[in-house]
């Protein structure tokens, strides 16, 4: 079975997994379009570009002589040499057309070899040839469909004489995208890596380390160890969890109060709530009237105190607010039988409970003159606090 902190971060991971398909696949779509732009713009400035380097490496005008084209004296038809060169230049694919047929071109045919005498398409000659317009966007170029360029020859006499072509295949169009997506990949996967240590280290702090406190102290209960409370510090659904833990264990503490006060005492005709009554008589200054299960030479004559009625108590029972008449009982009856000088760590360990518990009964019963204290020095540490009977 799987813990819950390796739920979450499967669950968490398998969110931002499906999260990164879904914004690649969009990104994808995106990156389509933008990769059709940027190859129209690249068309256009090869178009620029060729006709430049056309121009000044080969000065003079654009003419048919005998059905070949020129340029200048520069014979174009078959010169396979000059497109080879403008292709390696701009990565296209490079034709110059004498009227709506290919003379000099980089395009294959299905065979491999160049697509010399091959023709433009129709919509391509209408808008070129006879409209005289430039075209950039896609077009069929001998079977393949690719993002090009035509611009029109015209003659010295402004006569369209042929076409010049470029040409970006697919290819480049895929480049794009895949060199985006492999980016935005590995920039996802950054982050999800990211995410997933900082959710590690948040369910660890936050989550599964308080419930591992509260399930040590769960256990310490069920084997007998009443004397440690948990304290967490976390969500406040944790905090409830504490809290709901701790008024367990005092719970559990109270109970075992009882119990122990009901095993311990030697009157089994006098019952438990008695006893603790006749404590808090002792220590109010009443008159006992009759026999306490408290030994005379434990709990002496006290020093006269105050009454119920005194603002030092508070509630019907006589006792200061916050004080237990069980608990104040099960302590009574453990230093009965003790008989001896003993510390605070000792009693809670005695009766199951905590040692600030236990330091404000005794405390109390201190100002009550029921007990005293002194510091016992050892060689070594510090002092440590003994309470006796007087």
């Amino acid at each position: 079975m799987r813990s819950l902190k390796h739920r979450i971060l499967i669950m968490l991971l398998g969110s931002l997994v499906i999260l990164s398909a879904s914004f690649i696949l969009v990104l994808g779509y995106y990156m389509k379009d933008r990769a059709v732009t940027a190859a129209m713009i690249k068309a256009q400035a090869d178009l620029a570009t060729c006709g430049e380097i056309i121009e000044t490496k080969y000065p003079g005008s654009w003419s048919e002589r005998e059905g070949e084209l020129y340029k200048g004296p520069l014979k174009i038809s078959l010169n396979n040499d000059l497109v080879d060169h403008l292709s390696t230049l701009t990565g296209d694919t490079v034709t110059i057309f004498l009227g709506e047929t290919r003379v000099a071109t980089t395009v294959r045919d299905s065979n491999g070899e160049r697509a010399i005498g091959t023709k433009v398409s129709a919509n391509i000659a209408q808008k070129v040839l006879k409209d005289g317009q430039t075209y950039v966007g896609e077009a069929n170029v001998v079977g393949q469909w690719s993002q090009t360029g035509y611009i029109p020859l015209r003659a010295e006499n402004g006569n369209i004489i042929g076409i010049f072509y470029v040409g970006i295949s697919h290819a480049y169009e895929q480049e794009i995208i895949t060199r985006s997506l492999i980016t935005m990949t590995i920039l996802g996967l950054l982050l999800t890596i990211i995410v997933a240590l900082l959710t590690w280290f948040f369910l660890q702090r936050v989550i599964v380390n308080p419930l591992h406190n509260i399930v040590v102290g769960t256990r310490e209960v069920a084997t007998g160890q009443l004397t440690q409370k948990i304290k967490v510090s976390s969500a406040k659904e944790i905090g409830e969890l504490e809290d709901a833990f701790n008024q367990m264990v005092e719970q559990i503490q109270s109970l075992t109060g009882k119990i122990n006060l009901a095993t311990n005492t030697n009157l089994e005709d006098v019952p438990i709530e008695s006893n603790i009554e006749t404590v808090i008589e002792k220590i109010n200054g009443n008159e006992i009237t009759t026999e306490s299960t408290i030994d005379n030479d434990f709990v002496s004559t006290p020093k006269p105190l105050w009454r119920l009625d005194s603002p030092w108590f508070n509630g019907e029972e006589g006792l200061p607010k916050g004080l237990s008449k069980a608990t104040l009982g099960q302590i009574v009856n453990f230093l009965q039988v003790t008989r001896r000088p003993i510390s605070v760590e000792e009693v809670a360990e005695g009766v199951k409970m905590t040692r600030v518990t236990v330091r404000r009964y005794l405390e109390y019963l201190e100002q009550r003159g029921i007990l005293k204290s002194e510091l016992k020095y050892g060689t070594v540490g510090r002092p440590v606090k003994l309470f006796m009977p007087f």
